[in-house]
């Protein structure tokens, strides 16, 4: 028998769980599915996690026209979810006069669009901005309004959100097949699981146009592309983004500043069959072989603590898709939702939330609360705050993850909230344990120690992230008590 709803979501990365948070401002019974064993687990998790100005998509696009949009709410949908946001101003540099010419109608298309404060600057306030500059650099955008976020958060975050104000979601629920019926969709998962929905959302990233083609005559095309980073340990190597010039295959490789005092170099962008992101080292070795370029500055590669590579779910189109394909009423695709995405998410979602409202003549819910309740993030405190939280909860006093400073009662929280984590990973991007230095060389066991207790599992069922990533996989003597 089919769990029937109003709507039904398909995928779980920012863009599908910003939706499910837009329907549930509205009077609607709502659920999500997402195939992985948590939310975030494909181009959402592994991104630039820049909230991009608007001043690069080409006009007439819906690329221009949801990331001018969606960069103007980010602020507020941060403070409403509780999840970090910091404004980082952005700079797109030219090396030389034809350079210049391109940047100049970046300039341009940006005032065209409304991006708040971008503007042309020269040399000289180039380097009052970044005075490690490289000498060649001979002008830039400056786009204040850009800002950076944990990318995954902003699809954990506003899941949980909808799930407090009423919404169900799904993991593990990969689907399988899509059928027509009267009053909407049947949608039944690998497991068997079934379901029935007025209005049906594909959102489902690089799978997006697989769901499409279960109900649909074929569209459109995902062309994956593989992009590669590197994460140094350093701080205040740039205090902005630094963005090249663009070219026909995107933004280029670009620096980063991130949180907590690190430094992210990277992407490349290359052409991949599917989903595949494993790191290739030739990709690192050409970062390595170009970011140089940008600053005057050595680049301290040694403090490299990290690789990592997302997979872009480009669109065959060059655009964003977002549409009722025809023969196929209540079927809402949300397709090829590659950069500027993530800056776009809350955007599009407050568009296809009122497609989806409008189909079924929904009205809004008076009793939507719109914010998370806060988040434990001891390492954000100050001394007395912590103090204080250490005299109603001892667990505050014990720190786990030695790198990130992130207390036993940081990673309790991040595993009892809704959508909270069930596994190693789950609590590493919820708390951040595991994201410093050692990379949970040290913490990880007592993480795992933590989520038995709290999952109420033995530690060798405990999961990295996903079926088969048991962490242990038994005793190394049996009968030796070890």
């Amino acid at each position: 028998m089919a769990e029937k709803y109003d709507v039904l979501v398909i995928g779980g990365g920012v863009t599908g769980a910003q939706i499910l948070r837009e329907l549930a401002r509205y009077r609607l019974r709502i659920a999500l599915l997402e195939k992985e064993h948590d939310l975030a687990c494909g181009a959402t998790g592994a991104n630039s996690a820049i909230i991009h100005a608007g001043y690069d998509p080409e006009p007439g696009t819906k690329k221009a026209y949801f990331n001018v949009l969606g960069s103007r709410m980010y602020e507020q949908v941060c403070r409403e979810l509780d999840i970090l946001y910091k404004h980082c101003p952005s700079l797109v540099i030219a090396y030389d006069e034809e350079q210049a010419g391109t940047v100049a109608e970046l300039v341009r298309r940006g005032q065209g669009y409304g991006v708040e404060g971008v503007k042309l600057i020269d040399k000289r306030e180039l380097e009052g901005l970044e005075p490690n500059i490289s000498e060649s650099a001979v002008c830039a955008l400056y786009a204040p309004s850009s800002a950076i976020i944990e990318p995954w958060m902003a699809a954990i975050g506003a899941a949980e959100n909808a799930m407090d104000n009423g919404a169900v979601v799904f993991l593990n629920a990969e689907v399988t097949d899509i059928s027509k019926i009267t009053d909407g969709y049947i949608i039944n998962c690998a497991d068997g699981r079934e379901f029935a929905a007025g209005v049906v959302i594909n959102a489902a990233g690089l799978g997006a146009a697989k769901i499409h083609n279960m109900i649909c005559a074929p569209s459109f095309e995902i062309k994956p592309r593989r992009g590669s980073y590197a994460v140094l340990d350093c701080e205040n190597l740039v205090k902005n983004i630094l963005f090249p010039c663009p070219t026909n295959e995107g933004k280029g490789i670009l620096i980063t500043p991130e949180f907590h005092g690190k430094t992210m170099l990277g992407p490349d962008s290359r052409p991949v069959d599917g989903g595949e992101s494993d790191v290739d080292m030739d990709d690192i070795a050409k970062i390595r072989g170009i970011v140089p370029r940008y600053l005057k500055r050595e680049i301290p590669f040694a403090a490299a603590m990290r690789t990592f590579a997302g997979v872009r779910p480009a669109a065959d189109r060059g655009d964003f898709i977002i549409e009722q394909p025809a023969g196929a009423p209540g079927f809402i695709d949300v397709a090829g939702i590659e950069s500027p995405g993530l800056a776009s998410a809350p955007a599009i979602a407050r568009h296809v939330a009122g497609m989806s409202a409008a189909l079924l003549d929904a009205k809004k819910d008076p009793r939507f609360n719109p914010c998370c309740r806060p988040r434990a993030r001891s390492r954000l405190l100050d001394y007395a705050r912590r103090e204080e939280l250490i005299k109603k909860d001892a667990k505050f006093s014990r720190v786990i993850c030695r790198c990130e400073a992130v207390t036993e009662a940081d990673i309790i929280d991040a595993i009892r909230r809704s959508c909270g984590a069930s596994g190693i990973k789950g609590v590493k991007i919820r708390a951040g344990s595991g994201f410093g230095r050692c990379q949970g060389g040290f913490c990880q066991p007592e993480v795992l120690e933590i989520l038995a207790r709290e999952l109420g599992i033995p530690e060798d069922e405990v999961l990295y992230n996903g079926p088969g990533s048991n962490v242990l996989t038994g005793k190394l003597k049996k009968g030796m008590g070890i």
